[in-house]
């Protein structure tokens, strides 16, 4: 991604109407001293997707309140996002040893068993929505077989919810995310000699319920013939016609206890938990404005990730139920056996 693009994904992340980000961040903030507390004990952790590593620094403090010294390991394709990680984390966190490795983890995992200590894999940010089926199932496998029994990974997934709350989050008012959608065609221009009109397409994205994603497009606005000189062909456009540009698939317990058992780990335990600051409001899994935690466990399935937590734990629904506000879910995952 160039640091153009990396631009304009960050400012579509706090748009107003993109729930995810906040909401992880906030239970992050909730939940921190839990989940690692749960990983076990002398951790180092990895981070697959690390950019800037901003939400890692609230699990890094909950590690550090619980180790005298641990070591960090972000991995991402942009070694500029490692480099401002790695100077942000070292003024922050003098007890931190931070070690970035720059490759393009959704092609190869690096060497987890490598690395010293019992690891505890990060995969945040909700960004396992991004893969296609068979792309998350063979991701998650080659996460598997690169830890160790003992090791953990904390995944963070997007659940359904009312589609309407859906499509606001990828059609922004301030027009972040068709900024972001249109990049494409940028690219395609610079690094292509191509001809693209950016006003000539319009940004479309919707809930596709059958299969359980939003939809990104790019639609031609009239018809035209746009000339790439790298490829030395042109591609004609109907109006009307559409780029699909990206998918963004959302989950609920079924579909993420059956991806996990597929790549090798095992659902434990999950149930509801609620927004920060709005606990009263809340209730099983029909919850106002809920948030969502699942644990799992490989190799060792009898622990809880929430062990005093006072929940009643139940399975989410087939469909949506209708929400003012979101919600997400983390899972915790053990490698197996």
């Amino acid at each position: 991604m160039t640091p153009q693009a990396r631009t304009c994904l960050s400012r579509s992340l706090r748009t107003p109407e993109y729930y995810p980000t906040r909401t992880e961040r906030a239970i992050l903030k909730e939940y921190a001293g839990e989940m690692i507390g749960q990983a076990g004990n002398n951790l180092t952790l990895v981070e697959l997707g690390a950019g800037s590593a901003s939400k890692t620094q609230v699990l890094i403090e909950a590690l550090l309140r619980r180790q005298l010294r641990a070591e960090f390991y972000p991995v991402d394709v942009s070694s500029s996002a490692l480099q401002s990680a790695l100077t942000t984390l070292n003024g922050h966190f003098p007890r931190l040893r931070v070690s970035p490795i720059v490759a393009d983890y959704t092609h190869q995992i690096p060497n987890l068993n490598a690395l010293p200590g019992r690891k505890l894999a990060l995969f945040i940010g909700s960004t396992i929505g991004n893969f296609e089926p068979d792309e998350a199932l063979a991701f998650l496998k080659s996460v598997h077989a690169s830890l160790q029994p003992g090791d953990a990974l904390l995944i963070g997934f997007d659940l359904i919810k009312d589609a309407d709350v859906l499509h606001a989050a990828y059609n922004d008012a301030q027009g972040v995310t068709a900024e972001f959608n249109k990049n494409m065609l940028v690219r395609i221009n610079r690094e292509l000699g191509g001809s693209f009109d950016l006003d000539g397409f319009e940004h479309v994205a919707f809930w596709n319920h059958r299969k359980s994603r939003i939809e990104m497009h790019l639609e031609s606005l009239y018809e035209q013939t746009v000339w790439v000189e790298d490829l030395g062909r042109g591609f004609h456009f109907e109006q009307g016609e559409r780029i699909h540009t990206e998918n963004s698939y959302k989950f609920n317990r079924t579909s993420i206890a059956l991806l996990l058992r597929r790549s090798g780990f095992k659902l434990e335990k999950a149930g509801p938990i609620p927004k920060a600051g709005s606990a009263r409001h809340w209730q099983g899994c029909k919850a106002r404005g809920e948030l969502n935690h699942s644990a799992v466990r490989a190799g060792d399935v009898h622990g809880n990730l929430f062990p005093a937590h006072p929940l009643e734990f139940g399975v989410l629904p087939q469909h949506p139920i209708p929400m003012p506000n979101s919600y997400c879910c983390f899972s915790f995952a053990w490698r197996l056996l």
